[in-house]
């Protein structure tokens, strides 16, 4: 009888093992993963799993991810998105020749976010004459959006202008409300991209 107890609990023990390796009976459920390879087609590898489909909002995946991944009762998988320790940081913005930060204002920045964002803050300034078409800073390539971008400023008091972030990274001055003067400061006023699309 002790054989037959013995046999039936370690028949027991080995379907719940199983069972617990099979989504079907284990049921739906998430983790974390890192990411170890970027596909072309939507789907990244995490954990040794091959193809996990990257929801739309997981934008931009790279090696290295801390990545949120679920599985249906069916098998498949999922990639919900990073995760992060802490607030993306703040990165030094390469201003043009001329242009100095304002003391009185945040300096001139950029900060990446996850869903495929950037945002510039702060504010520069240079005296003397400002043309049309001036590049006031130069982002480098990972914050450089796929389509121009563009917002109203002041570029000087009581004159206004527009600011344009073009593709290739440049921010330019330009289409003036007047003619500015020749003297006196000119400002570019980062804070007006809070937020801009990358992609």
């Amino acid at each position: 009888m002790s054989v037959h107890r013995d046999l039936a609990w370690a028949l027991k023990q080995q379907a719940q093992r199983v069972g617990e390796q099979a989504p079907s009976v284990r049921g739906a459920d998430w983790r974390q993963a890192v990411v170890t390879a970027v596909g072309t087609d939507g789907t990244v590898a995490a954990d040794e799993i091959p193809a996990i489909r990257c929801l739309q909002s997981y934008l931009a995946p790279a090696v290295g991810d801390v990545i949120v991944i679920s599985q249906s009762s069916m098998g498949n998988w999922l990639a919900h998105g990073r995760l992060t320790s802490t607030t993306p940081a703040w990165t030094t913005l390469p201003l043009a020749g001329g242009w100095t930060a304002n003391a009185s204002y945040y300096a001139p920045a950029y900060r990446l976010w996850g869903d495929g964002t950037a945002s510039l803050c702060g504010l520069a300034q240079m005296s003397g004459t400002l043309t049309s078409g001036t590049t006031v800073a130069t982002l480098p390539l990972e914050a450089q959006p796929a389509a121009g971008v563009r917002a109203a400023v002041q570029v000087a008091i009581g004159y206004f202008g527009a600011m344009t972030i073009s593709t290739n990274g440049a921010i330019q001055l330009g289409d003036f409300s007047g003619t500015l003067p020749t003297t006196g400061n000119k400002y570019a006023e980062y804070d007006v991209f809070g937020r801009y699309r990358l992609k």
